[in-house]
């Protein structure tokens, strides 16, 4: 059983918490939240840091992602969240237009995607002629929807190596027929 719920989060220098009742806001330099936690589940700041805790024992399932939602939030509001993809191929291009992506995907139109407001976009190019696509965003969660959605556009293609994946993702290519003789 995990034990993370007994850890206390530390709040850095810069970040506001303000409790009002089960509404938690956090300010940080970057950006600002607020969640409404279930009742029942208490948060209480000491010596900056701030500590999780249950009325009883029927909602002990909530102390850890209490937790983790509150020490979540802090991360958030201060640094923020990343995710990268990787756009590889002969013909594969993207470039952003006002708040939307356009695709080459080697299809035989091009893929418009639609870039939310509370999500930062880049598209870089790297030495190899790679595109590498960067989300900035506060929601972790938010932010790997939308990088699933985008990927899914294309599904990899192991023989030839064109596709859209994650940075850190390795996907091994396939040796194709020439590999049988």
């Amino acid at each position: 059983m995990s034990k993370i719920w007994k850890k206390a989060i530390e709040i850095p220098a810069g970040v506001e918490v303000q409790i009002n009742g089960s509404l938690v806001n956090v300010k940080g330099p970057k950006w600002q939240l607020s969640h409404t936690f279930v009742k029942g589940v208490n948060i209480k700041i000491e010596d900056n840091h701030a500590i999780t805790s249950v009325d009883s024992e029927d909602q002990r399932n909530l102390r850890g992602l209490s937790r983790t939602l509150l020490s979540n939030m802090i991360v958030w509001v201060t640094h923020g969240y990343e995710k990268k993809l990787l756009l590889t191929g002969v013909g594969y291009a993207v470039k952003m237009e006002g708040n939307k992506f356009i695709f080459s995907l080697g299809f035989s139109h091009k893929v418009n995607f639609d870039i939310p407001q509370n999500i930062q976009t880049k598209v870089e190019q790297d030495a190899k002629w790679n595109f590498i696509i960067t989300f900035n965003g506060i929601d972790k969660q938010y932010l790997g929807e939308y990088a699933a959605k985008v990927k899914a556009l294309k599904k990899p293609e192991p023989y030839k190596g064109k596709w859209l994946r994650y940075f850190d993702e390795v996907i091994k290519l396939k040796p194709g027929k020439a590999a049988k003789k």
